[in-house]
C-alpha cells in the first residue's frame, strides 16, 4: 500500500520526517519530499508540502504520485481554531472536510467535527463566520482540495490538523505576505511587524503553539500508519 501525506510547509511535517530519506525535487519549485525507511510489512509512505493554498495542495498531490499511483492520502498540517475547545498545540481527526468556494462536503472517516477550507487565510472575524456558517470547528486552506483530488482517484482520505492559533488569536493579517506560489515573503513580513510591537507577543505565542502542534501532529499520524489508528484528540461537538 503506497500512502500520500500532504501537507503546505515545512515546519508542519519536520517532526514526522525526522529520520525520513529527502527525495530530490526540481530546482525552484518549493516542493519538498520524503520518504519513510520501509520495514518488511510496512506501507510505503510519501510525505510532502509544496506551500499554501490549493494550487500549492495540487503540486504537491502530484508530486506524491510521481513514483506511483496512491492508495490512500492524509491531509496534514496546521489549522486554525474556530471553537474554543479545539485547544492550541493539540491535534484533532476531522470527519468531514467543507469546501467554503463550492459548498462541496467531503467524508475523511468517522466522527463528527468538521474542518472548513478557505482561500485565504481567516482572521478573528472570518473565524466567527466560519464556524456559524459551517458548523466548523478547524480551518486550514488545501485540505478539501486534497479531499477531492482523493475523491477523484477513487481512495480514502484522513485529515490530521493540529491547532497553531487559538479561536481568540489576534494575529496581523497574513494574506497580503503569501505570494502566488503560497509561499510566506518573510522578509516583507517582518519588516511589517517590526514596526507594530502589539504583534510581537501574539506571533511569539504562534511560534509556541506551531511547535508543540507539529509534534502532536507528528504523533497523531505516526500511531494511524503505524497502528491503523488515531491518537489524535476525539471529534468534537459541532459548533
Amino acid at each position: 500500500m503506497r500512502i500520500g501525506i500532504i501537507a503546505a510547509l515545512p515546519g508542519e511535517l519536520k517532526p514526522l520526517v525526522r529520520g525520513w530519506e529527502r527525495l530530490p525535487t526540481a530546482a525552484g519549485s518549493n516542493i519538498r519530499m520524503w520518504q519513510r525507511p520501509q520495514a518488511a510489512g510496512q506501507d510505503e509512505v510519501i510525505a510532502v508540502c509544496a506551500g499554501m493554498g490549493a494550487a500549492a495542495a495540487r503540486r504537491a498531490f502530484t508530486a506524491a504520485e510521481f513514483l506511483g499511483p496512491l492508495d490512500e492520502v492524509l491531509s496534514v498540517g496546521w489549522a486554525g481554531a474556530l471553537q474554543k475547545e479545539c485547544v492550541a498545540g493539540r491535534c484533532y481527526q476531522a470527519a468531514q472536510v467543507i469546501d467554503t468556494q463550492t459548498g462541496e462536503r467531503f467524508s475523511a472517516g468517522a466522527g463528527r467535527l468538521r474542518l472548513a477550507t478557505t482561500v485565504r487565510v481567516a482572521d478573528a472575524t472570518e473565524k466567527r463566520r466560519l464556524a456559524e456558517s459551517y458548523g466548523a470547528s478547524l480551518v486550514d486552506m488545501e485540505a478539501a482540495v486534497v479531499a477531492r483530488l482523493a475523491l477523484m482517484r477513487g481512495i480514502p482520505v484522513r485529515c490530521f490538523k493540529a491547532v497553531s492559533d487559538g479561536v481568540a488569536a489576534e494575529l496581523p493579517d497574513l494574506n497580503p505576505f503569501v505570494d502566488v506560489d503560497g509561499q510566506m515573503r518573510m522578509g516583507k513580513f517582518l519588516g511589517y511587524v517590526a514596526l507594530r510591537p502589539a504583534y510581537w507577543g501574539p506571533l511569539m505565542q504562534l511560534g509556541k503553539n506551531s511547535a508543540v502542534a507539529a509534534r502532536s501532529l507528528a504523533t497523531a499520524v505516526s500511531s494511524a500508519l503505524d497502528r491503523g489508528k488515531t491518537e489524535a484528540d476525539p471529534p468534537l461537538r459541532e459548533g
